[in-house]
């Protein structure tokens, strides 16, 4: 699409405001609709969109695929490790209430990390799916 100079100008528009539009659902997950899942997939789904413009082979200098599968390992050990904070503080895995000073500021703490987690996670694995499809049969990636 090197020709298609509207399509390449608005994509560098709207894939940073996609990526804003992502931490806006994960921040505010914990007070209305959203969270880790929905803005783990907006992300990804932002360079899908940079993949599909300016090609596999520069997303893959942006965004590595060792960066994209360490986001995945790194989500799931910020979920556990979270739980784990819990056992430590002495209460069950992943009962917030001890991660503060006040039970309140610890759910919060507690759900904004978990969330947080969930959207690592699933941003990883949603761009690893992805390279995997969109390389198929390829041999210079």
């Amino acid at each position: 699409m090197s020709d298609q100079i509207i399509l390449r100008v608005a994509t560098k528009i709207i894939v940073p405001t996609i990526l804003l539009f992502a931490l806006y659902v994960q921040f505010h997950g914990d007070f209305g609709p959203g969270g880790g899942f929905q803005a783990g997939v907006i992300a990804a789904a932002a360079f899908v969109l940079y993949a599909l413009v300016f090609g596999l082979r520069r997303t893959h200098r942006v965004l590595p695929t060792w960066v994209v599968r360490t986001c995945a390992s790194a989500g799931v050990l910020l979920y556990g490790g979270v739980g784990l904070a819990t056992m430590i503080g002495g209460a069950e895995f992943l009962n917030y209430n001890v991660l503060a000073h006040d039970p309140e500021h610890g759910q919060h703490y507690g759900i904004l990390l978990v969330e947080l987690g969930v959207m690592i996670t699933v941003f990883g694995v949603m761009v690893t799916i992805f390279y995997f499809f969109a390389a198929r049969g390829r041999e210079d990636l």
